[in-house]
């Protein structure tokens, strides 16, 4: 996989996460700097750690359904696409404005689930996880960090179509993934 494919891949997945931020800056009545770096660290490192975690459960069966496994990252990726997709309409907003361990957590994990089924995916495609982990991981840093900053400014304006694109991203890529194993790209 090449890595302008790991990228987009890392920004839609980092969408979750991005969204959250912003409602976290649109719930401080002042910015904070650490506050945008905690979002950032807690976000980022969970997107780091489900990848990888799915990574080694795909490794673990990869043997037994090779050859359905361009199918499998299809459906995760466009599953896990097309409900950021349709969350990105629910038009819910957040307002807590809290960053202790408890709530970070949560959050953190609650927007990295689909990184978990991601990484599934990059082990029957063969992917280096290393840097893909890394990648992700840095992407969502940057993305959450800016995501409570732009909150603070601009409020809740973008955080459906922070979705909307994230989940866009994952279709095409699955897509895109099946149309290469079937030899149409």
């Amino acid at each position: 996989m090449a890595v302008w494919e790991l990228f987009f891949i890392a920004v839609g997945l980092s969408m979750d996460a991005f969204a959250v931020s912003v409602c976290k800056g649109l719930a401080m009545k002042k910015m904070c700097w650490r506050n945008a770096w905690l979002a950032g660290i807690y976000f980022g490192g969970f997107q780091m750690l489900m990848p990888l975690m799915g990574y080694f459960l795909g490794t673990g069966f990869q043997d037994k359904i090779t050859s359905i496994d361009h199918w499998i990252a299809f459906i995760l990726l466009g599953a896990i696409g097309a409900n950021m997709v349709k969350e990105s309409f629910s038009g819910e907003t957040e307002g807590d404005c809290s960053f202790d361990v408890k709530t970070m957590l949560l959050l953190a994990v609650a927007t990295s689930i689909d990184a978990l089924a991601v990484g599934v995916t990059f082990a029957f495609l063969k992917v280096d996880i290393v840097s893909a982990v890394l990648l992700i991981g840095a992407t969502t840093f940057v993305l959450s960090a800016v995501g409570v900053c732009v909150g603070n400014v601009f409020g809740s304006r973008y955080k459906a179509k922070a979705e909307l694109a994230g989940g866009i991203i994952l279709i095409v890529m699955g897509i895109k993934i099946l149309l290469e194993h079937l030899g149409i790209l």
